[in-house]
């Protein structure tokens, strides 16, 4: 009957006899890697990825400890249990090694179904952990899935009571990832901009019209400008799309994904000099994430066509944007935009909703 391996153990000894003992009392239940020092046995450990790692701390040049202390620095070979093997009886020098990441000590001499109870204790329980950690991502995952397809349903179902394509919501998301990641490489806003906050500021970037949902279709879907009384209904729907949000986030808590996205809809409409609304709130008063969706929502607003105004050209959408640095704008985010107008463009022509914007994109 062939016994199935499960699992593979390597052992470190500087004693040859030891690793023989130890090899022959581990091989009928595991694959067994050896190495007689530390330097080798890191070069296996990061090579054949084993299960588990039995190590001697009496060592010349390299002690176990060294070992296992490099072992744990690397991101390729942290997760790995490692077992010491060693004569020492103090508890000061067992509370040592446990401090490194090892997860249990053998003394010597060794008990051969000690040790192989050991390690295959060790070895299932490092397996239960990892698929437990799996099936934690996998949900992770999902909840973020979940997430962002209710987040862009939402943010679909305004979008689609106005008569304009139903490209916008896509446009901006991607729009603000590429300023937010333009501003990283050139060292603007970092800390506090990295990757995780981008990936949070797209997210919610859907969400920043919801509250037109509450807005009447005569002033929403009007063709042609809006009177004064119509432009302050307009208005209003920063604070509509503000408190649906802010209700829905405090019954998940402040740190919700939808902590940016209140953010996002209360305040794309503020401007850097202070004369925008609905507080009237000015320079860096200004939330982050709500400057960065503020250039993402005019320029794509420049070039689509709406029920009041026909698209503009590439060029004359930048010459306008460039022209509200420091008014309506960031002034640093109008910078990076301006670094990176023709990612933005590209964007536009690959998403367009019609035909007309693709060709006045070009010019």
């Amino acid at each position: 009957m062939t016994i199935r391996k499960r699992g593979t153990v390597l052992v470190v000894d500087d004693a040859p006899m030891n690793l023989d003992v130890l090899s022959h009392s581990l091989s009928d239940a595991f694959e067994v890697i050896t190495a007689d020092n530390g330097e080798t046995a890191l070069d296996l450990a990061a090579e054949y990825l084993p299960d588990i790692i039995v190590l001697d701390i009496r060592m010349p040049v390299m002690d176990g400890y060294e070992v296992c202390r490099q072992l744990k620095r690397s991101p390729i070979t942290r997760g790995i249990p490692v077992i010491f093997l060693t004569a020492m009886l103090e508890e000061a020098d067992e509370a040592y090694g446990l401090a490194l990441g090892a997860v249990d000590y053998i003394t010597k001499p060794v008990s051969p179904a000690l040790v192989k109870a050991r390690v295959r204790n060790h070895i299932d329980l490092k397996r239960r952990s990892d698929r437990l950690a799996e099936l934690v991502d996998e949900r992770t995952r999902e909840l973020a899935r979940t997430q962002e397809a209710t987040i862009e349903s939402l943010g679909t179902l305004a979008e689609c009571r106005e008569p304009e394509g139903g490209g916008h919501i896509r446009r901006t998301r991607m729009y603000v990832g590429r300023l937010a990641r333009r501003l990283v490489e050139t060292g603007q806003y970092c800390p506090p901009l990295d990757e995780d906050l981008i990936a949070q500021y797209c997210k919610s970037a859907p969400l920043h019209d919801l509250g037109k949902i509450g807005i009447p279709d005569q002033v929403l879907r009007k063709e042609g400008p809006l009177t004064t009384e119509e432009f302050e209904i307009m208005k209003t729907h920063t604070m509509v799309g503000h408190a649906s949000i802010a209700a829905a986030e405090k019954r998940l808590g402040s740190d919700s994904f939808l902590r940016f996205a209140s953010d996002i809809a209360h305040c794309h409409h503020e401007r850097w000099d202070g004369t925008g609304y609905p507080q009237g709130l000015s320079g860096e008063d200004i939330p982050l994430c709500a400057r960065l969706m503020a250039i993402a929502d005019v320029y794509d607003a420049l070039v689509s066509r709406r029920a009041y105004k026909s698209p503009y050209p590439h060029s004359t959408a930048v010459e306008i944007m460039a022209e509200n640095r420091g008014t309506a704008f960031d002034p640093i985010m109008i910078d990076a935009f301006l670094e990176v107008r023709e990612d933005f463009r590209s964007i536009a022509l690959e998403n367009a909703d019609l035909e007309e914007e693709r060709v006045t994109l070009g010019q």
